[in-house]
């Protein structure tokens, strides 16, 4: 067969983090790794909303390398379109994958009607991406696999998963073709997560296809626990409330850890700490469901959870929300574009004795992005709030490899590969990544564009 027919076109995560879609053409088998949604600047939230490049009825599988919403949020939108074959993960991801998929349609809903009740949105009406159903029909599309075994998807294309410590269910893919074979790094996870199992690592790879988030970087040697405790004790010296914008998956069980501990060592008050994540709560059950993605007991973890109070109603967070007593608070979503935090935003940017932890990467075009850069004001709803409160941007609990540990995560490649491409990352950091690689290694390394398509010689 032809080079021409076996292709790779970047339809996602591509010169930004978010949207993660690559479609591999073999022959004439389309296999779509990732179907991540496009979040953050407007031009990019757009391409959600445009027709798949590719008749979606005609792919013939997609594999999920873990659950998070720039990597899953557009299945059902693709099912929507036709799609109707496999959707492959590992068993963690599919339970993440359901719980944050059924999130997003009932907060695409709630924004729609928001919009069309509050007169602010251009179309009349507004409409969600997709909605409950849509994600109904994506749901018994997913085929759980076991990590470390190859699943053969033809006579000429297998993959398998391997851990990669990212978030539990997070795995790299190596697929392998007619005798090469392909990496997609997914998200590559820390070298020493405090909760999770440590990640493998890829020994072979004739093609690479490497994240990039924090490309351009190194990340604090400073201790978690040393940066929370500070901030704890600067809001408490102000007796002011302290607010954790958190990812509900992985991040929020990552502060909940590091407040317990600081707590059980002494080492800060036993401050009444709040989860008010709805999404937060069934995550943390997958935890608890899943003991060998995990380093930590599950007699620990229960621990951990118990000394926490979960918000199980709006009227609870609009009565937080409202309070200027200290606590903690962590609530959804990480890059504070939607979730619970928008309430304590708007109650509580305007005072100066509160706190805002922003934690690990905030994308372009984000409320998290404008206060991690030092914005003045923020926009909520149509209405602008002065920012008076503290903003901490914590990196150390990111949950992304820096320069150091991705280059340490490929660098047991025994062979040299075809060519490395560089995805899910800014131009910047994805730049700063290709001079490391070629210098180190030596090897071809490409930076794709959005939509570009390249030959793959197999």
């Amino acid at each position: 067969m032809e080079t021409q027919n076996n292709t790779i076109q970047f339809l996602g995560a591509s010169g930004t983090v978010t949207g993660s879609k690559y479609l591999l053409t073999i022959d004439d088998f389309h296999l779509l790794i990732d179907c991540g949604l496009f979040q953050g600047l407007r031009d990019l939230r757009r391409r959600n909303w445009m027709e798949f490049p590719f008749p979606p009825d005609k792919i013939d599988a997609v594999i999920l390398t873990h659950g998070h919403l720039d990597h899953t949020g557009y299945l059902p939108r693709l099912v929507k379109q036709g799609f109707h074959n496999p959707v492959y993960c590992t068993r963690p991801t599919a339970d993440l994958t359901e719980i944050i998929l059924k999130d997003s349609a009932k907060l695409q809903e709630e924004d729609a009607e928001q919009a069309n009740r509050g007169g602010y949105s251009k179309h009349k009406p507004a409409v969600p991406l997709y909605d409950q159903k849509d994600v109904e029909q994506t749901i018994p599309l997913f085929k759980p696999v076991a990590v470390e075994t190859f699943i053969e998807l033809n006579k000429d294309i297998r993959f398998r998963y391997r851990k990669n410590a990212h978030i539990p269910g997070a795995a790299f893919v190596e697929i392998d073709i007619k005798g090469k074979r392909l990496v997609f790094s997914g998200d590559v996870g820390r070298p020493e997560d405090p909760m999770l199992i440590h990640r493998e690592r890829p020994d072979k790879a004739d093609y690479l296809f490497v994240e990039s988030t924090y490309g351009d970087r190194i990340h604090p040697v400073e201790e978690t626990e040393v940066v929370l405790k500070r901030i704890i004790d600067d809001t408490l010296s102000k007796h002011g409330p302290l607010f954790v914008s958190s990812f509900a998956v992985d991040r929020a069980q990552d502060f909940m850890f590091a407040i317990w501990k600081l707590k059980k060592e002494n080492k800060i008050p036993d401050l009444p700490v709040y989860l008010d994540s709805p999404m937060g709560l069934d995550v943390s059950k997958i935890f608890l469901k899943y003991p060998d993605w995990l380093t930590l007991d599950p007699e620990v973890i229960e621990e951990v959870f118990d000394n926490v109070t979960v918000v199980k109603s709006i009227k609870q967070t609009l009565a937080l929300a409202g309070d200027r007593s200290p606590k903690i608070v962590i609530a959804g979503s990480g890059m504070m574009n939607g979730g619970r935090i928008l309430h304590y935003l708007e109650k509580q940017l305007g005072n100066s004795s509160a706190t805002f932890i922003l934690p690990g990467y905030q994308a372009e075009g984000t409320r998290g992005r404008q206060l991690s850069n030092g914005s003045s004001e923020i926009k909520l709803h149509g209405n602008y709030f002065l920012v008076r409160a503290s903003i901490e941007h914590m990196h150390t609990m990111s949950s992304h490899a820096d320069q150091q540990e991705l280059l340490s995560w490929m660098s047991q490649i025994k062979n040299k590969p075809e060519q490395v491409f560089i995805i899910h990352g800014e131009p910047h950091p994805a730049d700063a990544l290709r001079v490391k690689i070629q210098d180190r290694f030596g090897w071809n390394v490409h930076i794709p564009n959005y939509m570009e398509t390249v030959p793959l010689d197999l």
